[in-house]
């Protein structure tokens, strides 16, 4: 039987519960158990694909082409695991699987209700992680104890752990212990407020863990388990880590939360080895090389936006022993400013993925300015888009040559709509895209093939408009090799310059495959290329 872990929050949200879920994960997979891992979202949309960024930040797709929230990235690269659509699921979700049952006459006329119907539902949703391959699923519960939104997935853990065999299902609270510098304390009172709340509805912590920017001392915990009915043991302090999230997983098995959680699941404590771990973690803590790489983009003031291409260069540095100071650079400043002034100094360019017109122009003036300068340069999904339409214009003289996304009267439409996408854009946008992973041919002797090291790939996709065939062998003259395209040959998924120091563009992201100790290849490549043309 799968053994589970509910982990909820209190006092404020962003406290960084799916890091720490993650991090319990990652230590409990050293102990020899397999992990499954699931995120419960209180918000009514369906899944964040139609969200703004701005809203939600990075919209994190699995393998099988769910579009999930962004703390499935960290379950991922922390824990090493594969995600899927029983990985994340929301209010929406829920609702929406309810009443197309109430519609079908599924419930046989009874009164649907929250409960027992909306708490069934997020039930069966947690015992989609039920598999013979997961010996332990953790689900992270989203929002703040107190939260309405949340009531109904807080009442479903609650029958779920009533349900339960007698130690095979705990609850975990994260809370903030907040110091207030004016007057020099550290203050529990929020932290028993959050567990008050979660008692009042039938929940209580198995385990507290308290985020603090400060040490706490003894007489702080000892009150935090008193008030909150938690064994002193049973309280874990998580202090804020100075250098990187890396050493999050290190400070809680310091503290043995791996091992408590084993107990209270009548689990054994099987063997850990973290010797390993740690001499990798001193070569992230101690880089000894530097580069500066900008990030081109719609979205670029809004870190989480982009949360995984930013833990792709912090592996990619990681492997190459160097720090990797992302720049973030709006596309809509290089619209009107000058290229030459804005990115001077710059080591490489990224330009990523996005949707609208919004800032191309400045995309493109990027691409171009790493193109004519020999500035290592990797385009992603859009960021490849505008990596063509900049050729196509500048080196087959197409002036007009766009996205019929962006210009549909184009005379040189180079990157057109996918023909089974028509219909969805007049009726149903969300989960229409090419999602999920596809497979891609690397062209022998590319500099792609080279990266991976591989003939045949996988990668994980989240688009509608596609490189049109119709310009490909024009472009492949004038010198854009084609590096990369699905099996059958028909859409194209990298293109290169092969003169260029480095110049490498992918409609696929690749930054959803980058792991901490298995930096992604084509991160890797720009990388290096970056820290080349700086003469490290």
């Amino acid at each position: 039987m799968t053994a589970h872990i509910f982990i909820t929050g209190g006092v404020v949200s962003s406290l960084g519960k799916g890091i720490t879920a993650a991090s319990l994960a990652f230590l409990l997979e050293q102990r020899g158990y397999r992990v499954a891992m699931q995120k419960l979202d209180p918000y009514l949309n369906v899944d964040p694909g139609t969200m703004s960024p701005f809203q939600h930040g990075e919209v994190f797709v699995t393998d099988d082409g769910a579009e999930t929230d962004l703390d499935l990235g960290h379950y991922e690269r922390f824990a090493e695991i594969s995600c899927s659509k029983a990985s994340n699921y929301t209010s929406g979700k829920i609702y929406s699987n309810v009443i197309e049952r109430e519609r079908r006459g599924g419930y046989l006329g009874a009164t649907v209700q929250i409960i027992p119907h909306i708490t069934n539902e997020i039930k069966d949703a947690i015992r989609a992680l039920h598999a013979p391959d997961a010996d332990i699923a953790i689900t992270e519960i989203g929002g703040t104890a107190g939260d309405i939104e949340s009531l109904p997935f807080l009442e479903a853990a609650r029958q779920f752990v009533f349900e339960a065999e007698r130690g095979k299902a705990i609850f975990m609270h994260l809370t903030l212990v907040p110091y207030l510098r004016a007057a020099g304390e550290i203050k529990t009172k929020p932290s028993q407020h959050s567990v008050a709340v979660l008692r009042n509805i039938g929940i209580t912590p198995d385990i507290l863990v308290c985020r603090t920017e400060v040490p706490m001392n003894e007489s702080h915990l000892e009150k935090l388990a008193m008030f909150c009915n938690v064994r002193r043991e049973l309280v874990i302090e998580e202090r804020d880590v100075q250098n990187s999230i890396y050493e999050v997983p290190l400070e809680l098995a310091r503290q043995q939360l791996d091992i408590h959680v084993l107990r209270l699941l009548n689990l054994p404590e099987r063997e850990i080895e973290l010797d390993s771990y740690r001499q990798w973690l001193d070569g992230v803590l101690h880089p000894t090389r530097t580069c500066t790489i900008a990030l081109v983009g719609k979205y670029s003031k809004l870190k989480d936006a982009y949360k995984s291409i930013y833990e792709s260069f912090d592996h990619a540095g990681i492997g190459h022993g160097a720090k990797v100071k992302v720049v973030p650079v709006e596309a809509e400043e290089l619209e009107t400013g000058d290229p030459v002034a804005i990115l001077a100094g710059m080591d490489g360019i990224l330009v990523p993925g996005g949707f609208g017109i919004r800032g191309v122009d400045g995309k493109i003036k990027a691409i171009e300015y790493a193109r004519r300068n020999n500035i290592p340069f990797l385009g992603i999904c859009l960021g490849m888009q505008c990596a063509v339409i900049e050729f196509a214009r500048h080196e087959l003289g197409y002036e007009d040559a766009d996205s019929s996304e962006f210009n549909p009267d184009t005379s040189h439409p180079v990157i057109g709509l996918m023909e089974n996408q028509r219909e969805y854009l007049a009726t149903r946008i969300g989960g229409t895209m090419r999602l999920g992973a596809y497979d891609c041919i690397l062209a022998p002797g590319s500099r792609s093939a080279g990266l991976y090291g591989a003939a045949e790939i996988s990668e994980r996709h989240r688009h509608r408009y596609e490189f049109n065939p119709a310009y490909r062998e024009q472009l492949e003259q004038a010198g854009l090799k084609i590096a990369g395209t699905s099996p059958d040959n028909h859409l194209v998924e990298i293109v290169e310059i092969p003169a260029h120091p480095f110049f490498v563009a992918c409609q696929f992201h690749p930054e959803f495959k980058s792991r901490p100790r298995r930096p992604h290849p084509l991160f890797s490549g720009l990388v290096a290329a970056a820290l080349a043309q700086r003469g490290e």
